[in-house]
């Protein structure tokens, strides 16, 4: 079979076709050379298909077997087991049993007699003090002791301060009225730059207002920005004074001051001043 294949190679790569030529006209060695290569073909293909064929037969046979016996195969591995079944459900209940025998028990021993009474027992240890018991009566007055030294003096708590307004401007509408002449001040208690009063000692004070005035007037007196009196004349004389005052209890850093509404007719010189005063009563 290899024979016949590099046969049919050599035949087909030569130039000449691959049939029988029966011309005598051409060439001795080149027709004699086609002829035994289309020669040698037909038989090649002669013998392929008697091969062909019997491998037909062969399969055909071999099919018709299979068909006609049957297989016989081995058996397979075990599967794996299955997953546990659910619980069945629950029975009916059971009739009630038979009532058990009762055994009565024998009577026990009776009480005794009481014995004899032990040996006292050792002394404790001292208990707690008990409550105080009542109050009892006064005892007499003793004799009069000896006179102590004498003390030192005691210091009298003061407060008290006098002002009055240095111009002759009235002042601006809702604003502190500053008093900048300063007649008394013990402590510096007034203070000048804002017009207000600092209790340093808590107590009752009394506060008194004077005013020249050339129209109409309103003035109120504040206690840490708590109106406490409101003082208005609205008569239109050409010249008059006007006063008010009042006692109120003041407490440690608290601050009183004058101060103007709407009307702020208030003139200060020295036809008619303008003062503002306040002193301590009672410290308490």
């Amino acid at each position: 079979m290899m024979a016949d294949l590099k046969l049919l190679n050599l035949c087909f790569l030569s130039a000449a076709p691959p049939t029988i030529h029966f011309s005598f006209l051409e060439s001795p060695r080149g027709a004699f050379d086609s002829s035994i290569c289309s020669l040698r073909f037909l038989i090649m293909l002669h013998r392929w298909l008697i091969v062909i064929s019997a491998l037909l037969s062969f399969t055909i046979s071999s099919l018709v077997a299979i068909e006609s016996c049957p297989a016989v195969a081995m058996p397979g591995i075990p599967g794996i087991p299955g997953l546990p079944g659910r619980d069945g459900r629950d029975g009916q209940e059971g009739l009630k049993g038979q009532s058990g025998a009762v055994l009565q028990g024998s009577v026990g021993p009776q009480k005794g007699e009481k014995g004899e009474p032990g040996v006292s027992g050792f002394l404790g240890k001292r208990g707690e003090s008990g409550d105080p018991g009542k109050q009892g009566f006064p005892g007499h007055y003793g004799p009069p002791g000896e006179s102590g030294e004498p003390g030192a003096v005691g210091i009298q708590q003061q407060a008290a301060f006098s002002v009055a307004r240095g111009t002759n401007d009235h002042p601006d509408q809702a604003s502190v009225i500053r008093f900048t002449n300063v007649i008394t001040n013990m402590n510096d208690d007034y203070n000048t730059e804002t017009g207000r009063f600092r209790c340093r000692v808590s107590g009752t004070y009394y506060f008194v207002y004077h005013a020249s005035l050339d129209n109409k007037l309103c003035v109120l007196m504040k206690l840490d920005q708590a109106m406490v009196a409101s003082f208005c004349d609205h008569r239109r004389l050409r010249r008059q004074v006007t006063s008010g005052s009042l006692a109120i209890y003041v407490s440690r850093d608290q601050e009183v001051w004058l101060e103007t509404e709407d009307y702020t007719g208030m003139r200060g010189k020295r036809e008619g001043y303008s003062i503002f005063s306040g002193f301590l009563l009672h410290p308490h």
